[in-house]
């Protein structure tokens, strides 16, 4: 398992909810979180490793979403 780390602006509970089922049928992506009292909305993805960071910026870019991944 891998755990991918982003910053978003996925900034209200019915966004978080319009990425439930986007996320939630996506084979890679075992759980995640967004932290919405966060100033960075960080989006927390744990996945199977064959998921990149790259395919997870295209998916919620895809959706008109800002995605940045957060490095430690």
């Amino acid at each position: 398992m891998e755990v991918l780390i982003f910053q978003t602006d996925i900034k209200s509970k019915k966004k978080v909810n319009y990425f439930k089922p986007i996320f939630k049928d996506h084979s890679g992506i075992l759980n995640w979180t967004i932290d919405l009292e966060d100033i960075d909305n960080v989006l927390r993805i744990e996945t199977t490793t064959n998921l990149t960071e790259d395919e997870v910026i295209g998916l919620v870019s895809s959706h008109g979403f800002y995605i940045n991944p957060l490095t430690d």
